[in-house]
């Protein structure tokens, strides 16, 4: 008789064990450190500077004056500087006529580049790598992408390999969760390699539909490799700490669906098209996002302070609903509230999605020239790389020593679909690698961002003949 309360006293102190040992394994295993980053930098031999960027203009037969009025518009306002990089078979002249291998070279470039570094600079084997995500929008061959850099590294024969496609710029923070996610499932620790580029090379549009040709002033080559891992022996080395990650689609709304679209033009010519429905779709997605996020990040006195605002304006704007027809409630209590960011917020990394983009995060944060700087800059310098692009704004932050131990990093991006994604990251060290900036961090801000396009084609203005129309 007494055997049988020994047996069951030990049988709840073994499962009481093995469920607290499995309660801090799954906490082990929740954790996500950035262990390292690199971006990539192609050879200088691909830089669009003003000149090349005219020849590419002037081979393209299709174009009119309208067409030139508008490029030239487009580039001016756009921010992008004169060293940003294009694929090698549009230096040659081949835009019309890309080939798979054009498509493949370029990829291979930004591996041996980007993938190679971040190995190189944390000291991780390939063969390492338990788990890898591949994100490139629009080029999708067989064998995959994410095959091919598993064969390049020779990487081992149980590594769990992912490839998307079509994900947009908003790619490189879903290949952050997904690694995340699938490092949740494992019954051990993982070491994630998350790989983020787009393919320029067979994208290049040589068409006359405006709304096409807005691509080719924007995109620009460029990529990035991070190296994730959940073991904790690893948080000494590692960058920053995933704090959490939020994810907004709103693709089931026509509009939003339609607002960035990889289609054929009238006449069979394909490219990516932005339509005007774009910024709208963005302020959608990106509201719905940080209606979500505001509460896992910020301090409850400043949700406080907003929620009590809020219900005090609806309070004093409920009287004058009965007020004469053609009043309109004035002064304090007609303006909206806002939340501010920044009380959880040290640095935000914004997607350099152009200009409009930039400006438009700005006002609705309530940010200032300071905060939006590292996105400001990246455009100037390496254009809209895409899913990429984050991963240059965070390197400008760090080349200017501004991440110290301790500060709050928000990343924000945009993509077609349309999709908001942000995630929110703590700095466990004192960061000062320049990376990909190193060379040029010192030239940063220039005194102006005005580009030299105007000076060296205005004259398509004075030129007689019918404008585009066409509001930018």
């Amino acid at each position: 008789m007494e055997l049988l309360p020994l047996l069951t006293v030990l049988l709840l102190a073994h499962a009481v064990v093995y469920l607290a040992w499995q309660a801090v394994s799954r906490r082990r295993r929740a954790c996500c450190y950035l262990l390292d980053y690199a971006c990539h930098k192609p050879s200088d031999d691909r830089k669009v500077t003003t000149e090349m960027a005219g020849d590419v203009i002037e081979r393209n037969k299709r174009l009119g004056l309208s067409e030139y009025r508008f490029l030239l518009k487009v580039i001016v306002n756009s921010g992008i500087g004169e060293h940003t990089y294009c694929p090698r078979n549009v230096l040659q002249g081949r835009e019309e006529s890309p080939t798979h291998d054009d498509a493949l070279e370029e990829m291979d470039d930004f591996f041996a580049d980007a993938v190679a570094g971040v190995l190189a600079k944390t000291g991780v084997r390939a063969r390492d790598v338990d788990l890898v995500v591949l994100n490139v929008g629009s080029f999708s061959p067989a064998p995959s992408l994410v095959s091919r850099l598993v064969h390049r590294f020779g990487m081992r024969e149980d590594v769990m390999a992912y490839n998307l496609s079509g994900m947009g710029c908003s790619a490189g923070l879903i290949a952050v969760d997904l690694a995340r996610n699938v490092m949740l499932t494992r019954p051990r620790t993982t070491m994630a390699l998350v790989v983020t580029s787009e393919s320029c090379a067979p994208n290049w549009y040589v068409g006359t539909d405006k709304s096409m040709m807005l691509g080719n002033c924007l995109f620009r080559c460029g990529g990035a490799a991070a190296l994730l891992t959940n073991d904790p022996a690893f948080r000494g080395r590692a960058k920053m700490e995933l704090r959490c990650l939020v994810r907004a689609n709103i693709g089931a709304h026509d509009d939003a669906h339609a607002a960035a679209v990889h289609r054929e033009d009238a006449d069979g010519r394909l490219g990516v098209s932005l339509s005007k429905a774009l910024p709208k779709a963005a302020v959608r997605a990106f509201t719905e996002n940080l209606q979500r996020l505001a509460p896992r990040i910020l301090p409850a006195r400043e949700l406080a302070r907003f929620t009590s605002r809020l219900l005090l304006r609806k309070l004093l704007l409920a009287p004058r609903k009965h007020t004469a027809a053609g009043n309109k409630a004035e002064g304090p209590a007609a303006s909206s509230p806002k939340i501010d960011f920044k009380t959880g917020v040290d640095h935000f990394c914004l997607h350099p999605g152009g200009t409009a983009v930039i400006e438009a995060v700005r006002k609705s944060l309530g940010l200032t020239a300071h905060d939006v700087e590292p996105a400001r800059m990246t455009l100037h310098r390496w254009g809209n790389t895409s899913a990429s692009s984050l991963w240059y704004v965070l390197s400008y932050m760090e080349a200017k020593r501004r991440l110290k131990r301790g500060d709050r990093v928000l990343m924000v991006t945009f993509g077609s679909g349309f999709k908001c994604n942000s995630c929110y990251w703590e700095v466990t060290r004192d960061l000062a690698d320049a990376g990909a900036w190193e060379d040029c961090i010192d030239k940063y801000p220039p005194e102006t961002l005005v580009n030299p396009y105007m000076d060296k084609f205005g004259w398509v203005n004075d030129v007689q003949g019918q404008g585009s129309g066409f509001l930018f």
